[in-house]
């Protein structure tokens, strides 16, 4: 015997179900307005009774809006761009809607052709995400639907931009350090040229001129973003100041570079050294000997914050200028316990540690 197919439920079947015209039906699942609330529930029971799953399509002709998000970024392998986009993800698919991903890899010409072909899409708006807290020039005046910059500053105050807040997180980091009776606080960080470098040495200054303390080396040590860089840095620093009881670091990588080779030279962590890593990778701060206090950027957040703001865009409400969202401290070994009590002496490095190059 044939099998029969099952039939889709309609739009019509559910009007037929709710008693009421397909019109106020078709209004009630769109959530327009001009629908009584008693009327709009019936609807939507009925709804739900026949399992009724509307077709994107005509709910798009209906409204003027596909429910599809154009996601533009320099650096799609970059490791705080996956993050983020999967926040954004996150977030659009509670709300039910799509996403479609292009990855401009830093080139203009390309760029401009994934915004014609996002917007040949009809997509309803647009989330531009930077591959650094830096600014980038805007691409909204080529784009007419709404624009979110994630993670990437624009050069237009008028557009929205959601940032890290880089200075707040170096502080929340140097607040730390302070509370545990640390007083000689030193500074290994990335290249000069990186605004989010900058902004973490800002945020530390201010830290430690509220509490009067110097900058241990006098000057934060701008490098690589990396282990090696790391490593170099401690010797430096024990060079020139042995007596160096924490080292702030401008990421996770540096920070084990710098805990490798303090390690080597006979200090203890975080007895004679605390240390204290910035982004909160995984693969780094947990495998650190010991594993890494450091500052978590809250990444899928900072996305989930885009979608919001070009949700309130689509809306008609608009956010305008930059946005920065708060980090927090995860604190773990390598920064110990809390301040000693009144009258007790912190640990200090034994004379053959402070002799070591």
């Amino acid at each position: 015997m044939a099998r029969h197919r099952t039939q889709a439920v309609t739009l019509s079947d559910v009007a037929r179900r709710a008693g009421v015209s397909v019109a106020t039906a078709s209004k009630a699942l769109n959530d327009r307005g001009e629908v009584a609330p008693a009327t709009r529930e019936r609807v939507l029971r009925a709804a739900s009774e026949l399992s009724f799953q509307p077709n994107a399509l005509a709910r798009g002709l209906i409204s003027g809006r596909t429910r599809t998000i154009g996601l533009l970024t320099d650096e799609l392998g970059g490791r705080f761009s996956m993050p983020i986009l999967l926040g954004a993800e996150n977030a659009l698919g509670n709300e039910q809607m799509s996403v479609l991903l292009c990855d401009a890899r830093g080139d203009a010409i390309r760029r401009q052709h994934y915004i014609r072909t996002l917007l040949a899409r009809r997509v309803d708006g647009f989330i531009v995400l930077g591959d650094s807290n830096d600014i980038r020039p805007s691409l909204t005046r080529d784009i007419p639907v709404p624009v979110v910059y994630v993670y990437g500053e624009s050069a237009d105050p008028d557009d929205v931009s959601l940032l890290a807040d880089d200075e707040g997180g170096a502080r929340l980091a140097a607040e730390h350090l302070v509370a545990l009776g640390r007083r000689r606080i030193a500074h290994v960080t990335g290249p000069h040229s990186y605004r989010a470098a900058r902004d973490r040495v800002t945020g530390l200054r201010a830290v430690l001129e509220e509490h009067g303390l110097p900058l241990a080396g006098r000057e934060p040590l701008y490098g690589e973003w990396s282990q090696r860089w790391g490593r170099h840095a401690a010797h430096m620093l024990i060079s020139a100041d042995p007596d160096v009881d924490a080292v702030f670091c401008g990421n996770d990588q540096i920070a084990t570079g710098v805990a490798q080779t303090l390690l080597e030279l006979g200090r203890r962590i975080p007895d004679d050294v605390a240390i204290v890593g910035y982004d909160n990778w995984e693969d780094f701060a947990t495998d650190c000997r010991p594993p890494l206090t450091t500052v978590d950027l809250n990444l899928e957040q900072l996305g989930a914050s885009a979608v919001m703001h070009l949700f309130s865009a689509l809306d008609g409400t608009p956010s305008h200028g930059v946005l920065r969202q708060p980090c927090r401290l995860v604190v773990r070994e390598s920064t110990g316990p809390s301040a000693p009590p009144p009258g007790q002496r912190r640990p200090q490095p034994s004379d053959s540690a402070r002799r070591q190059p």
